[in-house]
């Protein structure tokens, strides 16, 4: 039985290079080259038929470590909740106050790149704190 090698992360989105940018700056994050014989993303985006100009998009871990994720147009929104999401590890270690504090600190970093705070879940017996928030296209995500 081979072993998985890779994974990559797909969103349904209606902005795929807006959603991707901004994914990259929430995880650090870079776009890849574009495919061989084009300078930019823009000369590959323009060499398409129109209906495919914009229809998709990806980003990936610089270090190679992390999933890629792809990003890919489609024409319906986003109506319920989420049955998979991101938690981004922004306090892994962490507990108590200094958790919070620095999930609040990236929670209002994230606010100024487009991301809405959902809400906050404080500790409590079983579990350290954590923020739900929805990235600029309404997909929701964790602070943890």
């Amino acid at each position: 039985m081979a072993s998985v090698k890779q994974v990559q992360i797909t969103f349904d989105c209606a902005e795929p290079e807006r959603v991707a940018r901004f994914w990259c700056e929430v995880l650090g994050y870079v776009v890849p080259p574009p495919p061989e014989g084009f300078a930019t993303w823009d000369d590959f985006n323009h060499s398409l038929p129109p209906e495919r100009q914009g229809a998709a998009f990806a980003c990936s871990d610089p270090s190679g470590v992390g999933p890629r994720l792809f990003f890919q147009r489609v024409p319906e929104g986003k109506v319920v909740k989420n049955r998979v999401h991101l938690c981004v590890r922004a306090g892994t270690g962490l507990v108590g106050d200094e958790r919070l504090a620095t999930l609040e600190a990236e929670c209002a970093r994230l606010i100024t790149l487009g991301a809405a705070h959902q809400r906050t879940l404080y500790a409590d017996d079983e579990n350290e704190s954590c923020i739900v928030m929805q990235d600029i296209e309404g997909n929701e995500f964790c602070l943890d």
